[in-house]
């Protein structure tokens, strides 16, 4: 006759392992109250270890610090996002929309680090050899050091990896690779997880930089866990408007330098170019038009001119039309209101156009002076001196407040050949208009002015 097996305990201590078959307070071995639980819920501990000597915790302030080596990848402009270069060791996150030029930029970046003497690893899980082989071949990206591998696999890449033993490695993308330790189909949450888990632990335990292509959802964020971007080290954003040839790179999120540096790139028929001086990309042709204003924009820590150009028709529609291109339709619509009421010129009965050179954004609030400036010149057909820039923010009272970075504003301004920076010191708007020669319609009724004598004592 078989004997049955007896039940295993359902309650046990979390200290000694004391099992019971019925919930106590106290142990009946270690005498310890409230370490009694379900066996299920019982959590294993954790042994310690101790570390070695080179892993010792020390004071703070006997912790030395030495500079991170950086390597260049070739690109400047990529270098200004990064910090100066390549930390290794690293994991870099690109993100950006589709079709923006993402994988024309790091290609660029592979064949310059592979002409710098670098071994490079381009795995792209989205595209067949052939296709990378016949875009390398029209920007000019052939290397004999540039190692091309079209998987989709982690595993595979790993073995890359170990065969090619290479001194950068690029990913494209995160969300097309899948490893066989995770459940689901690539581009799931805990794929995406698993995959850069693992190739960021590969990155620090051989000091190999990797850099990671990312793909981003409709709002612009980084498709995937959120927990991906606190896992790498820096997280770049490649932007820009299809329409135009303009990019911009920024990064995020940086452990070795800045986050406010900005990369400027110009889409060729050749592939990606680099704009070290973006100063004459958002400027026209210096016509002495009226309703034309430049201001000086900041790109991170880089200052650019921007012009801001407006045209105002007449109209008898109820409703006046407002479009507006580059600029924030909402601060254009304040700054016309201000203008009326402050400026004393009309604009309530007329159309307004107001856009930017170049198809560049510019909706900071230091374009409200020049976006003021240049419609009450489409208006009064004054125009502005080409050597004249405008930086400002309007407040509802019509005054001009100071925006950031002034200083290095007007110092761009003085590199560029404009003599004058019209801003704060004029501090109204009215005193604006009258600095650069903008002439107020007679017909306009005057504002009635406040003086402390007219004002009764309390």
């Amino acid at each position: 006759m078989a004997t049955r097996r007896p039940a295993p305990a359902p309650f046990k201590c979390s200290e000694c392992g004391w099992t019971t078959s019925k919930w106590v307070g106290r142990c009946g071995e270690c005498q310890q109250w409230g370490t009694v639980e379900e066996a299920s819920a019982v959590v294993p501990r954790v042994s310690a270890v101790a570390p070695g000597l080179d892993r010792a915790a020390r004071p703070i302030t006997q912790v030395t610090t030495t500079d991170t080596p950086r390597r260049s990848s070739g690109v400047g402009e990529f270098d200004r996002v990064l910090g100066g270069g390549i930390v290794p060791g690293a994991a870099i996150l690109l993100s950006g929309e589709p079709g923006v030029g993402k994988s024309t930029l790091l290609l660029e970046v592979a064949a310059q680090a592979a002409r710098g003497g670098r071994r490079v690893l381009y795995a792209s899980a989205e595209e067949s050899q052939a296709q990378v082989r016949l875009r390398a071949e029209r920007t000019g990206a052939l290397h004999d050091e540039l190692y091309l591998a079209s998987e989709t696999d982690l595993a595979t890449i790993l073995g890359h990896i170990d065969e090619v033993k290479p001194q950068l490695v690029i990913v494209d993308s995160v969300q097309t690779v899948s490893s066989s330790l995770s459940d689901g189909a690539a581009g799931q949450p805990s794929q995406v997880r698993e995959v850069a888990a693992t190739l960021i632990r590969v990155a620090k335990e051989r000091h190999l930089p990797i850099i990671i292509v990312g793909h981003v959802t409709k709002d612009g964020q980084v498709a995937g866990p959120r927990i991906l971007e606190h896992l790498v080290d820096v997280v770049c954003h490649f932007e820009g408007d299809r329409q135009t040839a303009l990019r911009f790179i920024r990064a995020l999120k940086n452990r070795f330098g800045p986050t406010d540096e900005v990369g400027c790139f110009e889409m060729t028929g050749d592939g990606i170019a680099e704009v070290p001086d973006p100063s004459g990309l958002f400027l026209g042709h210096g016509s002495t038009e009226p309703g034309t204003c430049v201001a000086i924009a900041m790109e991170g820590r880089r200052a650019m001119p921007v012009e801001v150009q407006a045209l105002t028709v007449e109209t008898s529609a109820p409703n006046p039309r407002r479009v507006v291109s580059g600029l924030d339709s909402a601060r254009v619509a304040m700054v016309l209101a201000i203008l009326e009421k402050r400026g004393r010129i009309a604009t309530s009965k007329l159309d307004v156009y107001v856009s930017t050179v170049g198809g560049v954004r510019f909706t900071e609030p230091a374009a409200d002076l020049a976006i003021a400036i240049a419609v009450a010149g489409a208006i009064t057909g004054v125009s502005v001196p080409r050597t004249t820039a405008a930086v400002g923010e309007l407040s509802l009272a019509g005054e001009i407040r100071p925006v950031t970075q002034a200083a290095q504003r007007r110092s761009e301004a003085a590199r560029l050949g404009y003599t004058r920076v019209v801003d704060e010191r004029s501090e109204k708007l009215a005193d604006a208009l009258d600095a650069v020669r903008m002439r107020i319609p007679r017909s306009a009724p005057a504002a009635p002015r406040r003086h402390e004598d007219a004002i009764p004592p309390f």
